[in-house]
């Protein structure tokens, strides 16, 4: 097991459900007067959670 990579995993993992508890939570985020729209975290969400996969994947390669 690679552990570097089982690592990136569990943290895009962990990444993936903020992203999507913000959009079912209905989470307002406002950077610097900016309202971020919620299919920005869809989007964080989708790309997140393929890299985990990925990653782990690739954790568990022999």
């Amino acid at each position: 097991m690679k552990p570097a990579a089982f690592l990136s995993s569990l943290l895009l993992g962990i990444i993936a459900v903020g992203h999507l508890l913000r959009v079912v939570l209905r989470v307002e985020i406002v950077a610097a007067g900016w309202v971020v729209p919620m299919w920005l975290s869809g989007i964080g969400f989708l790309v997140a959670a393929a890299l985990a996969v990925a990653l782990w994947r690739e954790s568990r390669a022999k």
